[in-house]
C-alpha cells in the first residue's frame, strides 16, 4: 500500500483482448432498435407498427401495450414518495414528454434491418407546449427540498454587509467512449428460465434484482456478467427502460437480444446532468467572515425521475456550505420537471453546481470586502480543531459530519506551490502589456465511501495465488489494483499474486456496486478485515464492511487562463489542484483519478452544453455540437496528494479519490476569466463559451 505500481487490469486493454459489450455475441442473437418520440410534448395518438413488422428480418415489433404490465423504473437512491407518480415507463403510452422518449420497439435478425424497420414505423402525435425551464410556473413542481439551522434573521440583521449572486451551472453530462447496451441471453437453470446479462456495470446486483422482480422472476434468475466498461461517470449503468425492454425480448422470444446505442440515441436519452441555476446571499461581517448564508435554486429534472430520485439535488443542499464554518443556514431546492431529457448524476452530481455557485460568491465577498480571493478563504475555513464538524443536514440518509482536515494547510500548500504572489504580479504585467491573462481558487469539501455494505471473500487458491470475490464493480477506475494491493500488504505476498474477480452477481450474494466513491473505502476495508483473517487462520474468510457515515476529502483548486480577446476563446494554461484524500493505497491510481476529473471539468467549464430549441427539440445531437474537449483544450494538471487527516471512520483511514478533479474546476476557471478580463464576477453561468466571454468582454 502507498506505492504507485502498475495497473493489473491494463494488458488485456493495451494488446486489445478488451472485451466490451459489443465484442460479445451469441449464436441465433437478435438484434432490438428502439423507436423514440420526434416531439418534446404531446399527446400520444397512435403508434402503426404494421410496415415495421413486415420489413426484412423483422422478429417483432412492440408497443406500450405489449408491455404494459412492466411498470415504472423505481428509484435506487433517494426516493421520495412525492417523486414517485414522475417515474418512467419503459414505453411511453398516452403522452411524450421528451425527443428520445421511447414509444416501440423493433428486434429483427440483424442490426442495420433492425434500425430500417423503426425508420417505418408512425407514431402520431398531437404536439403541445413543451415546458423549457425549471423556474417558470408550468415546469411540474413535484417537490420541494428544505434546510434550516442557525439564527438567520438575526445575521443579516446584524450583517455589515450583504452580498447577493445570481448564477447557474447548464446541462451537460458525461460522455463515455462505449455508450449503453446490453445483451440478454436467455438461459435454463436450476431455478427455471433465466437469463444472463452482459454489459451490466456499475451496479450489477441491484439491476438484475430489480429486473428480475418487475419481470416476475427470482434474484437469481437473473444473472449479471460484468466485462470491460468504456467509461462510467454516473450516466452509464444505471438502469434504464431499455434494460427492461432489452430482456422482456430474449426472455419472450426465447433468444439472445442485444441493443447498442449510437451516439445520437447516447445524446438523447440517456442520463443528462447539472442544469440549476441558483440566487444566494451571505451575511458579512467587518473582517470579511460569512455569518449567514441563503440560498434558493431551481434543479432542472427533465421529463421524469429515474433511479437517482432526488440525488443530485439533495448533495446540493447538504455541501452547498463547503469547507466555510457558515454558522447559520437557509435553502430551499426545487426539483422542477420539463420536457428535456431526464437527468442523473454527473461525477461530482449536485457538488460541481454547489462549489461554483459558492466559491462565486466568496470572490464577491472578497470583491465587497476589499480581500484578497486568497485571504478570504482563509477567513471562513473551519479550523482543523472543529473536526468532526457536524454540518447539520444530512444527504443520502447519512448525517453529513466532516470527519477530519486541514483545510488551511491544503490552501497554503496550493499557495505556496503556485508561488501565489509572485504569480499576480507577473500577470498583472502581462495584462498591463494588452494580454488577459489571470488567476483564479477554488476550494471543496468531497463526499465518499457511501454504505451500508460491502461483502468479499478471500481464499488462498489450490494451485498458489490468492482470489477476491466481491459485490463491487469496475467502471475503468483500476478497483483491481487497489483491492489487489490492500490484500497483497495484509498477506505479504505481490500484488500480481491476488486475483480480484467483481461484476459476477451468481459468484457472490450481494454488491452494492462502483458508485459515490466508494470501491476503495468500502470494498478495500472489507478486504482488509477478510485478509486479516486469512492471514491468522490461513482458511477462507468472509467480511462485510458496513458503515452507516461517509468520508470527506477535500481540496482545492488554482487555475492561469488567459483570453484572446477577439474570439473569447479561453485557454487554460496552468492548472494544480492540491487534494486530500486521507490516505492513497496507490498514488498514481489517484492521480490519475484527479486528472481525469479536472478534463470533465474542464469540458463542463468551457464547452459542454445541452441545449434546445423553442419546441424543445435538442441542438446538441452529435460531437459537431456537443463539444467534448480533446487533448488540445486540456491543461498539464499539477497534482498536490496529501495524506494529512486519514479517517477515522475506517481502520485504513481512506477517502475516495474520484471526483474532487472535477469538482472546483467551473469556480477556478471563472475566477481566472474574470481577472483576465478586469470584471470581478463577471462569470456567473457556465459553460463559458467564446460567445458567452467576448460578450463579457464587450460589455
Amino acid at each position: 500500500m502507498g506505492a504507485s505500481v502498475l495497473r493489473l487490469e491494463d494488458r488485456p486493454l493495451l494488446v486489445g483482448e478488451g472485451r466490451f459489450l459489443a465484442d460479445v455475441s451469441f449464436p441465433r442473437e437478435l438484434h432490438l432498435r428502439v423507436v423514440r418520440s420526434d416531439v418534446a410534448h404531446g399527446l400520444l395518438r397512435g403508434v402503426d407498427l404494421g410496415e415495421a413488422r413486415a420489413s426484412e428480418g423483422v422478429v417483432a415489433a412492440w408497443s406500450a401495450e405489449e408491455v404494459a404490465h412492466l411498470g415504472a423504473i423505481e428509484f435506487r437512491m433517494t426516493g421520495l414518495d412525492e417523486l414517485r407518480p414522475h417515474c418512467q415507463r419503459v414505453l411511453a403510452s398516452e403522452r411524450v414528454r421528451y425527443v428520445g422518449d421511447p414509444v416501440a420497439v423493433v428486434i429483427a435478425t440483424d442490426p442495420y434491418l433492425a434500425e430500417d424497420a423503426a425508420e417505418l414505423a408512425f407514431v402520431d402525435i398531437e404536439p403541445l407546449q413543451p415546458v423549457l425551464d425549471a423556474a417558470s410556473p408550468d415546469a411540474i413542481a413535484p417537490l420541494t427540498l428544505a434546510h434550516e439551522h442557525g439564527d438567520i434573521e438575526a445575521a443579516f440583521a446584524g450583517a455589515h454587509r450583504v452580498v447577493e449572486l445570481h448564477a447557474a451551472v447548464g446541462r451537460h453530462s458525461g460522455i463515455p467512449l462505449e455508450t449503453r447496451g446490453l445483451l440478454a441471453r436467455p438461459t435454463d437453470g436450476p431455478e427455471g428460465i433465466g437469463v444472463e446479462l452482459y454489459g451490466v456495470a456499475k451496479v450489477p446486483h441491484y439491476n438484475c434484482a430489480t429486473i428480475a422482480a418487475m419481470l416476475g422472476l427470482k434474484p437469481g434468475q437473473v444473472v449479471g456478467r460484468e466485462g470491460h466498461v468504456g467509461g462510467g461517470f454516473g450516466v452509464r449503468g444505471e438502469l434504464y427502460p431499455e434494460d427492461l425492454l432489452v430482456t422482456h425480448a430474449a426472455l419472450k422470444l426465447g433468444r439472445p437480444v442485444k441493443w447498442v446505442e449510437d451516439r445520437r440515441e447516447h445524446l438523447l436519452a440517456a442520463n443528462h446532468s447539472r442544469d440549476q441555476s441558483y440566487r444566494l446571499r451571505a451575511a458579512v461581517d467587518a473582517g470579511g467572515v460569512v455569518q449567514a448564508l441563503e440560498a434558493e435554486f431551481f434543479h432542472d429534472q427533465g421529463a421524469y425521475v429515474r433511479t437517482h430520485g432526488a440525488t443530485v439535488p439533495n448533495l446540493s443542499v447538504a455541501l452547498l456550505p463547503g469547507p466555510y464554518l457558515v454558522p447559520a443556514y437557509r435553502v430551499r431546492g426545487h426539483i422542477r420537471l420539463t420536457n428535456k431529457t431526464p437527468a442523473g448524476t454527473y461525477r461530482a452530481p449536485g457538488r460541481f453546481e454547489s462549489t461554483f455557485v459558492r466559491e462565486r460568491l466568496m470572490d464577491a465577498v472578497a470583491t465587497a470586502c476589499g480581500l484578497d480571493a486568497a485571504e478570504v478563504r482563509r477567513r471562513n475555513l473551519i479550523p482543523p480543531d472543529a473536526m468532526p464538524f457536524d454540518r447539520g443536514v444530512s444527504t443520502l440518509s447519512t448525517p453529513v459530519v466532516y470527519d477530519s482536515g486541514d483545510y488551511a494547510r491544503t490552501l497554503e500548500r496550493l499557495l505556496d506551490h503556485m508561488g501565489y504572489e509572485s504569480l499576480q504580479e507577473a500577470l498583472a504585467k502581462r495584462r498591463a502589456a494588452g494580454e488577459m491573462a489571470g488567476l483564479g481558487l477554488g476550494m471543496f469539501v468531497e463526499k465518499s465511501g457511501l454504505g451500508p455494505f460491502e461483502d468479499v471473500r478471500v481464499r488462498y487458491l489450490p494451485g498458489g495465488g490468492v482470489e477476491v470475490v466481491t459485490g463491487a464493480a469496475s467502471v475503468g477506475q483500476g478497483m483491481e489494483t487497489v483491492i489487489a494491493q490492500i490484500c497483497a500488504e495484509v498477506l505479504g505476498v505481490d500484488y500480481g499474486e491476488v486475483t480480484v474477480r467483481h461484476g459476477q452477481t451468481d459468484m457472490i450474494g450481494r454488491g452494492m456496486g462502483a458508485f459515490a466513491s466508494r470501491v476503495t473505502v468500502m470494498t478495500g476495508v472489507a478486504v482488509y478485515l477478510a485478509a486479516s483473517e486469512l492471514a491468522a487462520t490461513g482458511e477462507p474468510a468472509e467480511a462485510t464492511f458496513s458503515a452507516d457515515h461517509m468520508t470527506y476529502p477535500y481540496g482545492a483548486h488554482a487555475a492561469v487562463v488567459s483570453v484572446d480577446p477577439g474570439t473569447g476563446g479561453v485557454t487554460v494554461e496552468r492548472y494544480v489542484v492540491a487534494y486530500d484524500v486521507g490516505r492513497a493505497v496507490n498514488p498514481m491510481l489517484c492521480e490519475g483519478q484527479i486528472v481525469g476529473g479536472v478534463a470533465q471539468g474542464v469540458g463542463g467549464t468551457l464547452l459542454e452544453l445541452f441545449s434546445y430549441d423553442a419546441d424543445g427539440q435538442p441542438l446538441a445531437t452529435s460531437f459537431m455540437d456537443y463539444l467534448v474537449p480533446t487533448v488540445a483544450e486540456q491543461p498539464q494538471v499539477e497534482v498536490l496528494l496529501s495524506e494529512d487527516a486519514p479517517s477515522p471512520l475506517n481502520p485504513l483511514g481512506l477517502k475516495g479519490a474520484g471526483e474532487g478533479g472535477t469538482n472546483a474546476c467551473g469556480a477556478a476557471i471563472a475566477a481566472a476569466i474574470d481577472d483576465a478580463i478586469g470584471r470581478p464576477g463577471a462569470v456567473r453561468a457556465l459553460p463559458a463559451t467564446p460567445e458567452l466571454v467576448r460578450s463579457l468582454i464587450r460589455a
